[in-house]
């Protein structure tokens, strides 16, 4: 964050007021570019530090709506223009059958405890791909709750593996892998930009917002479903990714500068579909407020390899 803030010193952004200037003199071609340009070099130094040090696993975490599936197909990029060959697998597919998964408090199923996946099977397959050995990485059945038979992979010298997921950076997920094999990424949204000199504005809710637009586009959800769930997504953040961003090699902060003033046309239409007389027309009116502060930047200027279009569409990667 204080790298951020030193570099939107110098451009002359601190607070939103500075931005929506910008945006009304016509600057906010330049500061998309800019702001693109910059986290695509982090993304660039990422890849080199990892092919100097030789690692073969990159282990990414992040919190929800982070950005975490974007930035490891942008570092894919990178990678393999370092030389390497990117690989990946999901740990979604290492789920647990439905009638083995934990519940929570309520009796719902607990998707997101380390105990929903299977462990023993997933360290089994890393050593053994790490080991040049062909394995059959599994692929999960939503639908039915179970495991299904994957496609074979086997790594190749050259091969980096990449896992995405928020256990990454847990060390009781990979337990059998030497920690001189992994590389351990973080990726939150560090908002960095002010309203004004007194007063911040959440990365939670950045990532809230985020995810409203996405939940709505790709899912179906409305704001108020998913203002709803949020709290249950906090909680599993604070006990599951939180308490292990330390262990990270590298970090990469999301956030764009510029990112409110585009998510504002977006998600205000969402948020003023939220019901007076439902429990969650408060928040959405303080998300309604927050972005009415910012001057909107219409999304044709965003590039289709902006991390923005995993929330907005657009994007030239495949999800």
């Amino acid at each position: 964050m204080a790298e951020h803030r030193r570099w939107q010193q110098i451009l002359g952004l601190s607070t939103v007021a500075d931005l929506n200037k910008a945006v009304r003199m016509g600057h906010a071609t330049d500061i998309i570019n800019v702001s693109e340009a910059l986290q695509e070099r982090r993304i660039a130094a990422v890849a080199d530090d990892i092919q100097a040090k030789g690692k073969r696993l990159v282990l990414l975490a992040g919190p929800s709506s982070s950005g975490k599936t974007t930035t490891s197909k942008r570092l894919s990029v990178q990678l393999a223009a370092c030389g390497l060959r990117p690989r990946s697998i999901s740990m979604d597919d290492y789920f647990v059958n439905r009638d083995q998964t934990p519940r929570d408090k309520n009796g719902e199923y607990d998707f997101e405890c380390l105990q929903a996946l299977d462990i023993p099977l997933f360290n089994q397959q890393l050593v053994a791909l790490l080991q040049g050995d062909a394995v059959e990485v599994p692929r999960y059945d939503f639908q039915t709750g179970s495991r299904q038979s994957g496609e074979t992979m086997q790594l190749q010298p050259t091969d980096v593996l990449i896992v995405e997921g928020i256990h990454a950076l847990n060390p009781e997920l990979t337990p059998a892998i030497s920690d001189d094999t992994k590389y351990k990424l973080y990726v939150s949204a560090l908002t960095t930009i002010q309203l004004d000199q007194q007063h911040r504005i959440s990365t939670s809710d950045n990532r809230l917002l985020r995810r409203i637009i996405r939940d709505h586009k790709f899912r179906g959800y409305s704001a108020s479903e998913t203002i709803h769930r949020w709290p249950s997504v906090r909680a599993g953040e604070e006990r599951w990714i939180f308490p292990y961003q330390e262990n990270a090699d590298r970090m990469i902060n999301s956030a764009l500068i510029y990112e409110l003033a585009v998510l504002r046309s977006f998600v205000m239409p969402l948020l003023e579909e939220v019901p007076a007389d439902s429990p969650e027309y408060e928040e959405a009116l303080r998300l309604r407020g927050l972005v009415g502060f910012f001057e909107p930047i219409p999304p044709k200027q965003i590039p289709p390899t902006s991390l923005l279009r995993e929330f907005l569409g657009g994007s030239s990667f495949h999800y």
